[in-house]
């Protein structure tokens, strides 16, 4: 199995007219990788990808290579439905020379069976850039379509060379166990208070949002597979509440930023009360 490391699920700023913006995203990618992650991820769940139009998300690339980004430490999301847009995605990535992709399954049909996934996914193998490799990304309580262990088992046996990883965001250890036990692919987590747990067992990393702020303690998970208690308990207060605000939220006060609090409708900046209970101010190491 790959040893992943951390990959940073890039908070994604915005102008006051609500374009992207891209200086400051860049820069941000700079400082973590330069804070010790191994990687960034791009238009991801924490990143609003949803809320990002094909027209824009060239910008975003080029806003991390320009800021000195490598390619190969640019991982992708991929957030569409259809066949068409999630290939017109990856391509766009694949032209900048970018391989590794966070690919969300087609959300909006729900109750589909493992058969249809398996087709939809082993048809955008087949169809996309031969160098493109593939995260799976399960993630249910968002996208309303789960990803099986033995789906995973089937996709990472059909298509060995296509499928890096699976990315776990379910926050459901007993799902984590049973894709690190499957042994089939890489397993990544999502919820930071399983990463120490999951490591120790054999998990490559993660892709999380929590080392927007914390790059360095996330790095140190990994590599001591030892848990953070901290670090825990402050990511149960922010998964209390919306998260993605909330994250924007602590970014925009730590960094002195209050530009990071902008959201992307239908999403909305986090409400005062909320605010009051979360920790913005980082703790000083000793």
């Amino acid at each position: 199995m790959e040893h992943f490391g951390i990959s940073v699920a890039l908070l994604t700023p915005f102008t006051a007219r609500g374009a992207l913006d891209t200086a400051r995203l860049g820069t941000h990618a700079r400082s973590v990788m330069d804070r010790g992650a191994q990687g960034v991820t791009l238009f991801g769940t924490t990143g609003e990808g949803a809320s990002v139009g094909l027209s824009e998300r060239a910008a975003g690339i080029d806003a991390l290579l320009q800021h000195g980004c490598p390619a190969g430490t640019i991982t992708l999301g991929v957030c569409a439905t259809s066949l068409a847009d999630a290939l017109e995605q990856v391509a766009q990535g694949t032209r900048c020379g970018i391989q590794s992709f966070l690919l969300l399954p087609p959300f909006y049909f729900k109750g589909c069976s493992d058969d249809g996934l398996f087709a939809w996914h082993a048809e955008l193998f087949a169809r996309a850039d031969p160098g493109a490799r593939f995260i799976l990304y399960h993630i249910p309580q968002v996208s309303g379509v789960g990803l099986s262990v033995d789906l995973v088992r089937r996709l990472a046996e059909h298509a060995p060379d296509r499928v890096r990883a699976i990315k776990d965001s379910s926050g459901d250890w007993e799902t984590a166990s049973a894709l690190i036990e499957l042994g089939k692919t890489t397993v990544l987590v999502g919820d930071e208070r399983l990463l120490h747990r999951a490591v120790a067992r054999g998990a490559g990393g993660a892709i999380c949002g929590m080392a927007n702020l914390y790059p360095e303690r996330m790095v140190r998970i990994v590599e001591t597979a030892t848990e953070d208690p901290e670090l825990s308990a402050e990511v149960s207060r922010v998964v209390a509440k919306p998260v993605i605000p909330a994250l924007k939220a602590m970014l925009a006060t730590r960094s002195g930023e209050p530009a990071w609090e902008r959201m992307r409708a239908p999403l909305a900046p986090l409400g005062e009360a909320d605010r009051a209970t979360l920790p913005m101010q980082e703790k000083t190491e000793a």
